[in-house]
């Protein structure tokens, strides 16, 4: 199975160098895709990593690259890096890029498996969710061009009905909450909805930005795509949430009282 969890050790600093940010509120100036942030050292560390929030980068404390990072440089490029191999870093920032996103799905489709009951009436979904973490997971392997030449939107077309039948079987053999009729907007951005009965709700691609959740309820709740920014989720009960990233968490605001997959770390930056 690939590693989805980065290893910032085992990278060349990619997303600092490869992605480009506007200045705002996650970041205190803008940079340009391929211009290495300022901030990154000689080693490819980032020189401000334990003053990150408070100069204003918000946005570096939030990004997680699923392990695409370690992927592209120790396994496609056999450790090279941008600095030691000028002529083909644009070719490796757009490796980069499509590997992220193939190693997302990768994250959205073993989740969707382990949510599902072992039972016979998932036995067909499971077997093609099965075929299709093998099928993206060979996309990822071969040379930086093999993985350039995938076509990563149609891919991903393929993946998303499988996600969503693999959420709906889920979610449909969960106690159903009692206040999913609170949540049927798609913006919710700044609302209480705190202390609620979420349970098995479907929550994906919700904008929640600084949305009021703490004490509710979101066990089994779709979270696919939810855009959690500086949503407070303390005493939040998160457990067995379906597709929550570790992007969502550490852009959440929660505290000791939040509970969520032991396959998540809890964010320094929480109360």
């Amino acid at each position: 199975m690939v590693e989805l969890v980065a290893d910032c050790g085992s990278c060349a600093g990619l997303c600092c160098v490869a992605l480009p940010f506007t200045r705002s509120a996650d970041f205190a100036f803008s940079k340009e895709g391929g211009e290495p942030c300022r901030n990154l050292d000689s080693g490819f560390g980032c020189s401000v990593h334990d003053r990150l929030r408070p100069l204003g980068m918000v946005g570096c404390t939030t990004y997680d690259c699923f392990g695409a990072g370690q992927a592209v440089t120790q396994r496609l490029y056999d450790g090279q890096t941008w600095r030691s191999h000028p002529e083909q870093s644009r070719d490796m920032f757009e490796v980069f890029g499509s590997m992220r996103r193939l190693h997302e799905m990768l994250f959205y489709l073993s989740d969707a498996l382990g949510a599902l009951s072992d039972d016979t009436a998932t036995t067909d979904l499971r077997a093609r969710l099965t075929a299709m973490v093998a099928t993206t997971e060979a996309l990822t392997h071969g040379t930086p061009y093999d993985v350039l030449g995938v076509d990563v939107d149609a891919h991903r077309l393929e993946v998303a009905p499988l996600l969503r039948e693999a959420s709906d079987s889920a979610r449909g053999q969960r106690a159903r909450g009692a206040d999913h009729a609170r949540v049927r907007r798609d913006d919710l951005a700044g609302q209480d909805l705190s202390g609620l009965d979420l349970r098995a709700a479907d929550l994906r691609g919700k904008l929640m930005i600084g949305a009021d959740l703490r004490g509710s309820d979101l066990r089994g709740a779709d979270l696919l795509g939810a855009d959690l920014r500086g949503t407070d989720v303390a005493g939040a009960d998160l457990r067995d949430a379906l597709f929550l990233t570790q992007m969502q968490v550490n852009a959440a605001r929660g505290d000791a009282a939040t509970r969520f997959s032991e396959a998540l770390t809890r964010p320094s930056h929480w109360s």
